[in-house]
């Protein structure tokens, strides 16, 4: 069951605890490194969702190459790190107007996350609930700005955590929610903290694991693009500063391919809704390897 939280896909560099309400068996050591690809070209300014983006520089584009690794300390306790490249661009080649440039690319940020399973109890009719909790931080250690329409990410330190419920079913499906709350400090920036929501149902046997999943950020304060008191503190310059709000969706599946020991994922994600907060779509695809 370990190698069931490698479906991390690409929404998760964005906020969310890359972690789910599986725990893999003591020394087990899954490492994955995944690509995805995603693009916009309507933006919600404010809560209105509108054509292009505020900044005008037409279809955007992300490319990310993400090393994803998890080790799991005892049966119930399991950490897990992080690291994507990230490279994004302006289709139309119009250039950024913070950072005078079209095409931004580079490391950006470090995640390290701890996961514990606290309870466990299986029913009378084989279904089993299981409550957990997970904390973690990002750092930035890419040389990257966080400013402008094309930034990499915004320059913040972030402290997280969240609860974990999940309901399995001896038919093997299961049902999955997360709660957390996300703070985050930067040294250029009044970043908005934010609470975070998950909710997940998914199936699984030893040929084939899949799930569909809701991802919500609920910022806590922040401006709306747009609003005579976005322009009065810089405008573009100060993006990372706006409440950003988004509902996402996303398809999940793994397939094994060689002894349990080697698989492949894949995932397709879309936003339904959002604030401050592109309208984007995506693909992403994975290699797992687990070893114990």
């Amino acid at each position: 069951m370990g190698t069931m939280l490698l479906l991390c896909p690409f929404f998760m560099v964005l906020a969310q605890i890359p972690v789910n309400g599986f725990y893999p068996e003591k020394n087990t050591l899954t490492v994955a490194p995944s690509f995805s690809y995603k693009s916009y070209d309507q933006f919600y300014q404010g809560s209105t969702l509108s054509e292009g983006n505020p900044a005008g520089l037409g279809e955007i584009s992300s490319s990310i190459v993400s090393l994803y690794g998890q080790y799991a300390i005892l049966d119930w306790l399991s950490s897990t790190v992080t690291l994507p490249y990230i490279q994004v661009e302006s289709k139309d080649g119009i250039l950024d107007p913070v950072q005078e440039v079209a095409e931004v690319d580079g490391v950006q940020d470090l995640g390290v996350f701890m996961k514990a399973r606290v309870y466990e109890k299986k029913f009378q009719n084989a279904s089993q609930v299981t409550i957990g909790g997970a904390t973690g931080v990002t750092l930035p250690v890419g040389d990257y700005e966080g400013a402008g329409v094309l930034s990499l990410g915004n320059q913040a330190t972030t402290v997280n955590g969240s609860a974990i419920v999940q309901y399995s079913l001896p038919i093997n499906i299961f049902s999955e929610f997360q709660l957390g709350y996300s703070l985050r400090n930067s040294n250029d920036f009044d970043i908005p903290n934010a609470m975070l929501y998950s909710a997940k149902i998914g199936f699984y046997n030893e040929f084939l694991y899949l799930h569909a999943k809701l991802d919500i950020q609920d910022s806590m304060s922040g401006f709306d693009i747009g609003t005579p008191e976005f322009g009065d503190a810089g405008g573009a310059a100060v993006l990372p500063e706006t409440e950003v709000d988004y509902t996402n969706l996303s398809f999940d599946f793994y397939v094994p391919v060689y002894k349990n020991t080697f698989g492949v994922s894949a995932s397709y994600g879309t936003t339904l809704n959002g604030r401050n907060y592109s309208k984007e779509s995506g693909l992403a695809f994975g290699l797992v390897y687990t070893a114990k």
